[in-house]
């Protein structure tokens, strides 16, 4: 009997967790466009908006909701190692000193008078 109504009700949770999705999917146009004061907060609300759905996914589509705990809790590990991750590496691009472009031609040529220099000796 348990099983039966779960049957039932698995195409009313299908389309809830289709709406959720689409409603985030919205939520990430709309704030895509908006400029929240700084790029690392920007950064910030979208790698929130995509782990829900992400988590969205995981839980119902990966069925994770109802498998034993400890798969969750791996899953949950696992996305909050990859934030970590990607939060440090947002952070080591902002320590680092803006790049000129006049700067970056100059480098580039002297690369190029390097690379014909040792061409030219071999």
């Amino acid at each position: 009997m348990k099983a039966h109504s779960a049957a039932e009700r698995a195409p009313r949770t299908y389309l809830a967790v289709l709406s959720a999705l689409l409603v985030l999917t919205v939520i990430t146009v709309v704030a895509a466009g908006v400029h929240f004061g700084s790029a690392f907060v920007n950064v910030v609300i979208a790698l929130t908006i995509a782990s829900a759905k992400a988590s969205l996914v995981a839980l119902y589509f990966m069925h994770l909701r109802h498998e034993r705990p400890i798969n969750a809790i791996i899953f949950v590990v696992g996305l909050a190692m990859l934030g970590i991750f990607l939060m440090l590496c947002f952070l080591d691009t902002l320590a680092r000193e803006p790049v000129e472009p006049g700067l970056t031609a100059q480098l580039a040529d002297w690369a190029v008078r390097i690379s014909s220099r040792i061409l030219s000796a071999s």
